[in-house]
């Protein structure tokens, strides 16, 4: 669970109940019109934007951002010079069947397993590398869709909104609500936008970079492992990648 996303978003939907719960309740800031221009609107205008498999993945993808499958690089590191130290004394074929903390790094351990070369295994890895980022490219494209329609259907609420209201001067009682749908669809487009989706997409980002960096050190070892170079020279390697914090434990252990 990432506590930032928890936390920061039930603080940022409570301050907002909260202000309007002090300015005399939430009824006022209910209306059935304004709902359905920017969330119906919005949730459909997205979905025409993009590949319906791309639109539907992308509420799962979403929820990574306070479920991110975060790995330890440290953790990683370590686990790679175990295997490596295997792999000098024993050989490659030593390497089959070892636990790895996921699929990625399994993959690679099997391609050395069986007898692919350091090229080889490169240019494989790369290419899941590409394929995980425009994967996850894609998803942040469907985010960055509510992010921009939310506001611009919040804008077509209020011009409709503003319509009625100037078509129905003669109707006092009219006004009231033609003025709740202006004003009331502009709120939700920007809440949409600015508190839901735009730090969900930013999240998502970090996630994205930090499993490119995770895999490229995976690689990296993986590389060292092919051309038999000394597990220590792996691990100062690896360690090179992560935050100082992280490269002063290996320091220390060295």
């Amino acid at each position: 669970m990432d506590l930032a996303s928890l936390i920061g978003f039930l603080g940022a939907v409570g301050m907002i109940v909260a202000s309007m719960v002090m300015g005399g309740g939430i009824a006022p800031f209910i209306d059935n019109q304004s709902i359905l221009i920017v969330f119906g609107g919005t949730f459909f205008a997205v979905m025409y934007g993009n590949p319906l498999p791309v639109f539907l993945g992308s509420f799962g993808a979403m929820s990574k951002a306070f479920l991110p499958p975060v790995k330890k690089m440290d953790e990683t590191v370590e686990r790679m010079v175990e295997l490596a130290a295997m792999a000098r004394k024993d050989g490659m074929m030593a390497l089959e069947g070892q636990p790895v903390p996921d699929k990625f790094f399994e993959k690679g351990m099997q391609m050395l397993v069986d007898g692919a070369d350091e090229q080889k295994l490169v240019k494989q890895m790369k290419s899941e590398i590409a394929s995980m980022k425009a994967r996850h490219e894609a998803n942040h494209g469907v985010v960055q869709g509510w992010v921009d329609v939310a506001p611009a259907m919040g804008m077509i609420g209020t011009l409709i909104g503003l319509v009625l209201m100037l078509g129905n001067m003669g109707d006092p009682k009219s006004i009231g609500p033609a003025m709740a749908v202006a004003l009331l669809t502009t709120l939700y487009g920007a809440f949409v936008a600015n508190v839901l989706f735009a730090p969900i997409k930013g999240k998502l980002e970090y996630y994205t970079a930090y499993e490119i960096t995770y895999r490229e050190i995976v690689l990296e070892g993986l590389r060292g492992i092919a051309r038999s170079e000394s597990p220590r020279n792996i691990q100062d390697n690896m360690a090179a990648a992560l935050p100082p914090k992280l490269q002063a434990k290996f320091e220390v252990a060295a």
